[in-house]
């Protein structure tokens, strides 16, 4: 899945950066620098939405139909 999402970074007060998403509540990343910031917050949003999808499999019946979709 490929998808573009905003990301916040700032400076943390007890040094380097932090990063949050405002498109998926829960995602946040930290790191030394604003690049590591920015890689963690990537794996936390992959995270995330592999849980979501997970979770929602798991009570979806045989018969559902899975398609992939794009939004512009």
């Amino acid at each position: 899945m490929k998808a573009e999402f905003t990301a916040i970074i700032e400076p943390a007060i007890e040094g380097g950066y932090w990063a949050i998403c405002p498109e998926v509540p829960g995602a946040n990343g930290q790191g030394e620098t604003i690049e590591e910031a920015k890689e963690s917050l990537k794996g936390a949003i992959q995270l995330i939405f592999e849980d979501r999808l997970a979770d929602i499999r798991r009570g979806v019946s045989k018969e559902a139909i899975e398609e992939t979709i794009s939004i512009p």
